[in-house]
C-alpha cells in the first residue's frame, strides 16, 4: 500500500507542476481534466502526508525508550507512544478507505423513478410522500429538481413519477434508495382502524455520463399525446407529451414536463441514454453483484429495503439493520442520518472484500 501511496504522491507532483503551466491552461479542456485529477488525490496525499510525519515522531519516540533511564520521562514517553499508535491507526484506516475505488458516477446527477405498487390508493399516497421527502432532502443539500413524467390520481396520490436531481454528488446520496419501500400505517380510508400494508418501488440511475451510447432510429418508436395533470390551458390542447420505446430492450421513457414537443423529445432521448446506461451496466455488473456476499444492496427493484412503520413512529433499513424513530423528520426530508450509514456500510464492505 506504502508503494502505491508513493507513487500516487509522484502523480500528484506532477500534476500541481502542470495545471500551473500557461500551454496546459490555454488548452481548457485538458486542463479542467488535470485539475479534478488533482483535486481528487489532495485527500489521499495530504492525510499520507499526516501518516508519515505521524510514523516519524513514533520512531523517534521508540528510539528514546531505548535509551531514557529517567523513570518519569519514560513514563511520560509511555503515554505519547500510545497515543500515537492509536492516531497511526486512525490515519492508516482514512487511507485504506481513500485508496477504494471511487464510484465514477457520485458526482453525477441522477434520476429517481417512483412507482406505487401493492396497496392501490394508499400506496400511490406514500409514493406521493415519498417524492415530496426526495424533494425536501434535495432542498436541503441545495440541488435543483426537474420533473421529467409525473403521473397522479385524483386523490393527489401518485401512479408512477420520474424526476432528475441536479447538483454536485446527487447520485452519492441517492444510489442507495433503490428497491422496494414498505409503509406499514392506518390509512385514512381506513374505518376500523387496521394497518395496512403497501409498497412503493424507487429505481435509481446516474444522470448518462460523458459516453457514446449508439441509438439508431430504427430501434426507436415515438408516439406523441396530450400532457395530463396541472397545466392550465396548456393541458390537453396540444400533444407536447412524448413516449420514446427502445425496441431492442423494450426500455419506454415518457417526458411531458416541457411545453414544447421538441424539448420533450430532447430530454427524453437524455432519459433514454441513461437507462440504457444503466441496463448496460447492469448486465456488466451482474456477475460481481452475483459473488459479492456483503454488499450494502444489489439495487434490485425487486428488493424490499426499507419499512416506514408510521404507529410506532420507525423507519427500519433492513440491508443494515438499522433503525430510527424519527419518522416525522426523516419524511420531511430529513434523510442524513440513514444516508451516511448506508455510505458506511457500503465502505466498510468495500474494505473486506479487498482484504483489508
Amino acid at each position: 500500500m506504502l508503494e502505491k501511496l508513493e507513487k500516487i504522491v509522484s502523480r500528484y507532483d506532477f500534476l500541481t507542476e502542470e495545471i500551473s503551466k500557461p500551454e496546459v491552461i490555454a488548452d481548457n479542456n485538458n486542463w479542467k481534466k488535470l485539475v479534478k485529477e488533482h483535486s481528487n488525490l489532495t485527500p489521499i496525499v495530504e492525510c499520507y502526508n499526516q501518516y508519515k510525519k505521524a510514523k516519524g515522531e513514533l520512531d523517534a519516540n521508540m528510539e528514546l525508550l531505548d535509551v531514557e533511564t529517567d523513570k518519569e520521562m519514560l513514563s511520560l514517553l509511555h503515554e505519547d507512544v500510545n497515543v500515537q499508535k492509536k492516531n497511526l491507526d486512525e490515519l492508516l484506516a482514512q487511507l485504506k478507505v481513500l485508496l477504494l475505488p471511487k464510484d465514477p458516477n457520485d458526482d453525477k446527477n441522477v434520476i429517481l423513478e417512483i412507482r406505487a405498487g401493492a396497496g392501490g390508493e394508499e400506496a400511490a399516497l406514500f409514493a406521493n410522500e415519498i417524492r415530496r421527502m426526495y424533494y425536501m432532502f434535495a432542498e436541503k443539500n441545495r440541488w435543483k429538481i426537474e420533473e421529467i413524467d409525473i403521473e397522479e390520481n385524483e386523490l393527489g396520490g401518485l401512479k408512477e413519477g420520474s424526476f432528475m436531481v441536479v447538483g454536485d454528488g446527487a447520485y452519492s446520496k441517492f444510489k442507495f434508495e433503490s428497491g422496494v419501500h414498505r409503509v406499514q400505517r392506518v390509512p385514512d380510508t381506513e374505518s376500523q382502524g387496521r394497518i395496512h400494508t403497501s409498497t412503493i418501488t424507487v429505481a435509481v440511475l446516474p444522470e448518462a455520463p460523458d459516453v457514446d451510447i449508439e441509438i439508431l432510429d430504427k430501434d426507436l418508436k415515438i408516439d406523441t399525446y396530450r400532457s395530463s395533470g396541472a397545466g392550465g390551458q396548456h393541458v390537453n390542447k396540444t400533444e407536447s407529451a412524448i413516449r420514446i420505446t427502445h425496441l431492442p430492450t423494450g426500455i419506454v421513457v415518457n417526458c411531458q414536463d416541457e411545453r414544447s414537443q421538441i424539448k420533450n423529445r430532447d430530454k427524453a432521448m437524455n432519459i433514454l441514454k441513461s437507462k440504457l446506461y444503466d441496463y448496460y451496466q447492469s448486465q456488466a455488473d451482474a456477475e460481481y453483484a452475483a459473488t459479492r456476499k456483503s454488499q450494502v444492496g444489489t439495487g434490485d427493484r425487486s428488493e424490499r429495503i426499507r419499512t416506514y412503520n408510521f404507529p410506532q413512529g420507525r423507519v427500519t433499513d433492513h440491508r443494515i439493520g438499522l433503525t430510527l424513530y424519527s419518522i416525522e423528520n426523516f419524511m420531511n426530508g430529513d434523510i442524513f442520518e440513514m444516508v451516511e450509514a448506508l455510505r458506511l456500510a457500503d465502505q466498510t464492505a468495500k474494505l473486506q472484500d479487498s482484504g483489508d
